[in-house]
């Protein structure tokens, strides 16, 4: 397909996300943009003459948006359940490349595995932890140059707690170097968590995503001991610090109300930052949440690795709150398979409506990406990033979530890029 002269796609039924699903519908797409979306019937009388390429018992989506994952660690696998969250960080930092002649080669291999899984699983943008972005973005414009082109917001990650606090300046330095941005490679930030960013951290990369409009993610309440961490300096975070990396000091302030008060008194929750994970939330909580204009990605597969105790996803939907699915990355689950994510959810709730668990995937993720005018949706307008998949059954985008199909085709700005099998 070319994406400059018009085409049209039509399957089976066509699920644009911000309105019902069409049956026997159409997208009428050109320059990397839709055009339009509509019945089969009606897209071709718009646009007579025009080339139709038709997906015979398909469902055509909005491209997958995957917004928590960290494709530096593609190359990892699970391995069994960790005796404890710490635990599995320290066993994590002996099975990645540290700052070394290979790291830059072993960093770009894991994350082409990455590119290559989202992109085969029908994710066409993704929101990335880039701890090493000084090799992980090189790598990604290079994948794109090469005909891999995953739309990725590279949140640079930053980590300067305790007597690493004086690393800070050069590490914000290296999060926020914009010189490989592209058209599909946008520079966000991400202090990484409330146990290895202080206060002072948060406020500065806060701060540098307001003036700058960027995109913050940061990685709140995954643990329940994050709670004491923050206000006694005890438990396993503090261990973690003082036994395995080896350099606490007791300069770290103390916040006594939680990490999700934590992060209101920073100012995260007043800004549209992707908070990864919460896992653990009160009532009270979930209120502060909601008043707040942040979204919560959660990461099913990565919840149950770690045995946590049943996420909020659906209390925080019915409170308004923005709620997205990721993978989070293959050291906590089993691939990059989005779609899978999903499929969880619908085993654990199988009265919940289809379609809304998809929008957690598209209009959702796209909107915790801050990238929900965009893509997220098939809209006129928006980016012609599409997926299809087989279409079966009286409601196919739920019998999707009962099997192990992969996508049909996938297209990035009009662009295929998976093929038919």
């Amino acid at each position: 397909m070319s994406a400059g002269k018009t085409e049209i796609l039509s399957a089976s039924l066509v699920a644009p996300m911000d309105q019902p699903a069409i049956p026997d519908g159409a997208v009428a797409i050109a320059g990397g943009l839709i055009l339009a979306v509509g019945t089969r019937r009606h897209i071709l009388s718009e646009y007579p003459g025009v080339i139709e390429h038709e997906l015979s018992d398909a469902v055509l989506l909005p491209g997958l948006v995957n917004p928590h994952t960290h494709l530096e660690l593609s190359d990892l696998t699970p391995g069994k359940p960790p005796a404890s969250f710490v635990d599995w960080i320290l066993s994590l930092l002996g099975r990645t490349p540290r700052l070394g002649e290979d790291a830059a080669k072993k960093i770009a291999q894991a994350v082409e595995i990455g590119v290559r899984q989202c992109l085969r699983f029908g994710v066409t943008t993704a929101g990335d932890i880039s701890k090493m972005c000084m090799f992980t973005r090189p790598a990604l414009r290079s994948l794109a140059e090469k005909g891999h082109p995953l739309r990725v917001i590279s949140f640079g990650e930053l980590q300067a707690m305790a007597q690493r606090r004086v690393l800070f300046d050069e590490r914000f330095a290296v999060a926020t170097d914009a010189s490989q941005e592209s058209g599909r490679l946008i520079v966000g930030i991400s202090p990484h968590a409330p146990y290895t960013v202080e206060p002072m951290g948060y406020r500065r990369s806060l701060s540098y995503a307001q003036k700058e409009n960027r995109q913050l993610a940061t990685h709140l309440a995954e643990n329940p001991e994050e709670a004491e961490f923050l206000a006694e300096h005890c438990g396993p975070f503090h261990h973690l610090w003082e036994a395995g990396v080896k350099a606490w000091d007791n300069d770290v302030p103390k916040f006594p109300g939680g990490p999700i008060r934590f992060a209101r008194e920073l100012g995260l929750l007043d800004f549209p930052s992707l908070l990864a994970h919460v896992n653990y939330c009160d009532d009270d909580e979930l209120a502060l949440l909601a008043a707040g204009k942040a979204s919560v990605v959660y990461c099913p597969r990565t919840h149950a690795f770690f045995g946590h105790t049943p996420h909020r996803w659906r209390d925080m939907l019915a409170k308004g709150i923005n709620v997205a699915v990721g993978t989070d990355s293959c050291a906590s689950s089993p691939d990059l398979n989005l779609v899978d994510d999903l499929r969880l959810l619908h085993r654990l709730a199988p009265d919940f409506p289809a379609a809304e668990l998809w929008q957690m995937a598209t209009l959702r993720a796209a909107r915790a990406l801050r990238l929900e005018n965009d893509i997220g949706s098939l809209t006129p307008g928006k980016r012609a990033d599409l997926v299809a998949f087989r279409a079966d059954g009286a409601d196919p985008l739920a019998r999707l979530l009962e099997t192990d199909w992969l996508p049909l085709c996938v297209w990035i700005d009009g662009k295929i890029t998976v093929w038919p099998d």
